[in-house]
């Protein structure tokens, strides 16, 4: 335990002091919501209607432009090895690399979310339900990455190929993050089916991902 504890602090400072990846997520999220108003016009109306899709397809492609340095810089620097040959499991190191990613990526997207919300005149009513959906979904979206940045380890140009892969396993989050916000927006509905959807997704993927990224780690590392 102490081991995995030290590899998360590890890995979360190290993101917050290098500050590329988090700064690159952030700044794109926060473009993408900034340039939307523009291309569909005045019209509050509708921009509030498509005001949750819009903010989550943001978040999942501002946290699929980090996915690739959750393994990449150890595998480039010889630490994935030697974590390989530790004391921890490479599952429980993959799972906590991917944890780590959620902290520092996830969790500011998350918090500026209500923010960017309101460029798109999103309901003040809604933005609670979309801060608890995107707190529930956000561990699922850094788990799958986790995923694709484990299969596409050591290959070159691997951006459009980790997305290829990742986008799709996002469908399931994005569907039902956008269904735990829109009932707020069109009309009365429950909250939390698609919540509880969310966090079976996110328990999900807690518990499978590392596995498949073990594997496909141990192989790359062959």
């Amino acid at each position: 335990m102490n081991a995995a504890l030290a590899l998360l602090a590890r890995d979360v400072k190290l993101a917050w002091r290098e500050g590329g990846a988090v700064g690159v997520a952030l700044g794109f999220y926060l473009v993408v919501i900034v340039i939307t108003p523009l291309g569909l016009g005045p019209d509050l109306n509708l921009l509030g209607r498509i005001a949750p899709g819009i903010l989550w397809v943001g978040l999942l492609l501002a946290g699929l432009l980090s996915a690739g340095r959750i393994f990449d810089n150890d595998y480039e620097d010889g630490t994935l090895d030697v974590l390989a040959a530790g004391p921890l499991p490479l599952s429980v190191v993959a799972g906590v690399k991917c944890l780590a990613h959620w902290l520092a990526t996830g969790i500011p997207l998350v918090l500026i979310a209500p923010l960017l919300a309101l460029l798109l005149n999103l309901p003040m009513g809604s933005v609670p339900s979309l801060m608890l959906a995107m707190l529930a979904g956000t561990p699922a979206v850094s788990f799958l990455a986790g995923i694709g940045a484990s299969l596409t380890l050591g290959l070159r140009r691997s951006g459009l190929l980790l997305a290829l892969l990742v986008v799709p396993l996002y469908v399931p989050v994005l569907i039902f993050g956008v269904s735990a916000v829109t009932p707020y927006v069109t009309g009365p509905n429950s909250l939390w089916p698609p919540f509880l959807i969310l966090c079976a997704l996110s328990l999900a993927s807690m518990v499978l991902a590392p596995l498949a990224s073990a594997a496909a780690i141990r192989n790359a590392l062959r």
